[in-house]
């Protein structure tokens, strides 16, 4: 294989994961939901609450403020140690202590 076709197959493999991962994200966004006060610790999708930069920087499980990604309609009724529910919003529970 020259150079250029390489060069080609791999902008094709390129292309077609980013087109893979475009359409997985809209699905995901129909199909799924942000749950906040869900995730174990490092194990967060985004959001963990100031001095944090996204996934995987929960520093305590069922982080109040961290979400994760779950199916649609199951956020608040996932049942969780300790009486905790999933919620739709930030929580004030389970921070870590600064």
């Amino acid at each position: 294989m020259n150079r250029r076709t390489a060069t080609l197959a791999l902008a094709g493999s390129l292309a077609a994961a980013m087109t893979g991962f475009a359409e997985r994200a809209a699905l995901a966004d129909d199909a799924q939901e942000k749950c906040f006060g869900v995730a174990l610790k490092g194990q967060n999708d985004c959001a963990a609450g100031p001095g944090t930069t996204c996934a995987g920087t929960s520093t305590v499980d069922y982080q109040g403020n961290a979400w994760k990604l779950v199916p649609k309609g199951t956020c608040t009724t996932m049942e969780l140690p300790g009486d905790r529910t999933g919620a739709l919003a930030a929580l004030d529970r389970d921070l870590p202590k600064s």
